[in-house]
């Protein structure tokens, strides 16, 4: 897998241009070539997975009705529903129909996958663009402050807060807000995307959306944060910014045009390195706030081995956390001349 790699000594102009030369298509293009093998991977180890499961699908096929139906039919229905192929027969016919544009229909919600995707998904997209968001913001203002005044009582008290909230599983910042502003308060809603029998629309959408969003938010701004505080607080000392002091600039200019652009790469960085815990995250916000996104239907689809669900949904995480964390890497490239692609 590509990497990238600091190079300190290298010349800006030069290592510019090889950034976005290339070194840096070699990069992409090996992080590409990489990603179809690693999907392949992982969708026939899911498959492999549970077939050795102790989890029967037919009881989540069946539900409440699984007790009461004869074994003569349960083996009629296993072999209707071709659950008693082998996992890689299975994994066979899942291929054929995914390559030829067919995601298959859950079990479970009776539904096929491409119509659970489309009405799911955007609701997920814009829980966590909205939570990303606010932890961005937050971590790179209060991150910056931290780092132009390290020592400070702003920067232990923000500091200190973070090494704390690092230890906060999302789930225990979720349960916390809503026994806080829900329940003790009862300024927000605790759970759905409306209150019952409400119409979707703007302000029901969005009074709901501000508790799981800042769950969410929480659990990802002490890294993001720590990471900005370092990296300002290091390049202060840089032969830039002392000669930049020496000129007579003013220290916001210093900040926005020589501190702040430099430290974006390690932040940057910790952005990439963090989507694996983002998608995590994501999932135990949705179901405790019971937000109707992709996380239920994942859940669901674990528990009941609904294979063409959540093979597909295993399957786009792991690309999108691949592509994501290719995108965070050319963003570091990109942005910091001391850093070079290597393919």
């Amino acid at each position: 897998m590509g990497t990238v790699v600091v190079a300190a000594d290298v010349d800006p102009l030069m290592g510019r241009s090889r950034f976005r030369g290339r070194g840096l298509r070699a990069m992409v293009g090996w992080r590409l070539v990489t990603l179809l093998p690693v999907l392949v991977a992982v969708s026939a180890a899911l498959f492999a997975a549970a077939a050795v499961s102790p989890f029967d699908p037919l009881v989540g096929y069946l539900g409440a009705r699984y007790e009461t139906t004869s074994v003569s039919d349960r083996t009629m229905l296993t072999r209707q529903l071709g659950l008693d192929a082998s996992w890689y027969q299975l994994y066979g016919r899942w291929i054929g129909d995914l390559l030829g544009g067919d995601l298959g229909v859950s079990r479970g919600f009776g539904q096929p996958v491409s119509t659970i995707l489309a009405q799911r998904i955007p609701w997920t997209m814009l829980l966590v663009a909205v939570a990303m968001g606010i932890a961005i913001a937050v971590a790179l203002g209060a991150g910056v402050w931290a780092g132009m005044h390290r020592g400070g009582p702003v920067d232990r008290l923000v500091t200190g807060s973070c090494v704390i909230m690092q230890g906060l599983p999302p789930f225990v910042v979720s349960l916390a807000a809503i026994a806080l502003f829900a329940v003790g308060l009862g300024w927000l809603p605790a759970a759905g995307l409306t209150d019952a029998g409400a119409e979707v629309g703007v302000g029901q959408v969005a009074r709901h959306l501000v508790l799981p969003a800042a769950a969410l938010a929480v659990s990802q701004v002490p890294w993001l944060l720590l990471a900005v505080r370092e990296s300002v607080s290091g390049n202060r000392g840089e032969d830039f910014v002392v000669g930049a002091v020496t000129r007579g600039i003013d220290s916001a200019t210093i900040t926005r045009g020589h501190i702040l652009p430099t430290s974006l790469a390690p932040f940057v960085t910790i952005l990439g390195a963090r989507l694996p815990e983002v998608v995590v995250g994501a999932v135990l916000v949705e179901e405790i706030f019971s937000w109707p996104g992709i996380a239920g239907a994942f859940v669901r689809s674990a528990q009941d081995l609904d294979m063409a669900l959540l093979a597909v949904l295993t399957v786009g995480t792991t690309c999108a956390v691949m592509l994501g964390s290719l995108l965070a890497d050319v963003a570091v490239v990109l942005l910091d001349p001391r850093v070079r692609a290597d393919g």
